[in-house]
């Protein structure tokens, strides 16, 4: 499958969805779109046909605030029609702003606790373990949710257990709700605390679909520390006056700025 292409199906859904649905977080979408764009299209072992197939690798958004680009990364690759997406976030909805698995197929768990994320991840990668099976789970965190102390027990578990088949990717895109990730609660020297903390460390473009590609399909090496991949992002990446504000984590696109949205996307689709 081609990831650039799925990158930008999913960003144009995101508009769309949360324009409809008047809801928010489109800029969180933006920036991880890459991200799950090569998760689904190359990276993950999956059925989309049998979506509890035992053996798939499971995938957990964290930042569940950001549904729409999971439920769009589904739509686009066989879990359900992409006519479901037109509901996005609409009374009596399935697909509810922060993403949900209950009717949901592909979905593992609903999210948007945030902190959580991560623990349940480690939980099923050390079942995983214990049960001698290959697959591998996949994490994907925001840089602000790295607040949270939960995160931090989590990390210790896995180092402990020397999950192999666990992969946390950070979205950082340096901007959380209200404000710069820096001036609420620094995170530097990042990379260096998930290191001290028994984990190895990767960092990466985030929207570089081959350095993605490269640092998360990974085997899993028995008796190796766990991974995490630290992916630098641009918070409303792919639409120029969402990039790099805090606005659009709670704005919804509507009117002309809508159209302006659509325009750009329109306009890298056929590029």
């Amino acid at each position: 499958m081609d990831t650039q292409q799925l990158a930008l199906k999913i960003r144009r859904h995101a508009v769309m969805m949360t324009h409809r649905g008047k809801s928010s977080h489109v800029a969180s979408v933006l920036s991880m779109a890459d991200i799950v764009a090569v998760l689904y299209g190359r990276v993950l072992r999956k059925r989309p046909e049998e979506p509890h197939w035992p053996e798939r690798d499971r995938f957990f958004l964290s930042k569940g605030h950001a549904g729409a680009g999971v439920y769009a990364a589904l739509a686009e690759t066989g879990y359900f029609p992409t006519d479901w997406l037109q509901n996005h976030c609409a009374q009596g909805s399935k697909l509810s702003g922060h993403v949900s698995h209950i009717g949901i197929p592909g979905v593992e768990l609903s999210t948007g606790s945030l902190g959580h994320g991560l623990a349940v991840g480690a939980g099923m990668a050390y079942a995983g373990k214990l049960d001698g099976k290959s697959y591998r789970v996949f994490v994907l965190l925001s840089d602000g949710e790295c607040d949270e102390g939960s995160n931090w027990e989590a990390i210790l578990f896995a180092a402990h257990h020397r999950l192999a088949n666990l992969i946390a990717i950070v979205d950082y895109n340096k901007i959380q709700s209200l404000g710069p990730v820096a001036e609420t609660l620094g995170l530097e020297p990042f990379a260096a605390k998930w290191l001290s903390f028994g984990w190895q460390v990767k960092e990466v473009d985030g929207h570089d679909h081959d350095q993605l590609i490269a640092s998360l399909d990974i085997p899993s090496e028995p008796g190796s520390p766990p991974t995490c991949v630290i992916a630098h992002t641009t918070k409303g990446k792919g639409i120029s006056f969402m990039e790099n504000t805090v606005l659009w984590h709670y704005r919804s696109p509507q009117g002309e700025e809508f159209e302006a949205a659509l325009a750009e996307l329109e306009e890298a689709i056929i590029a």
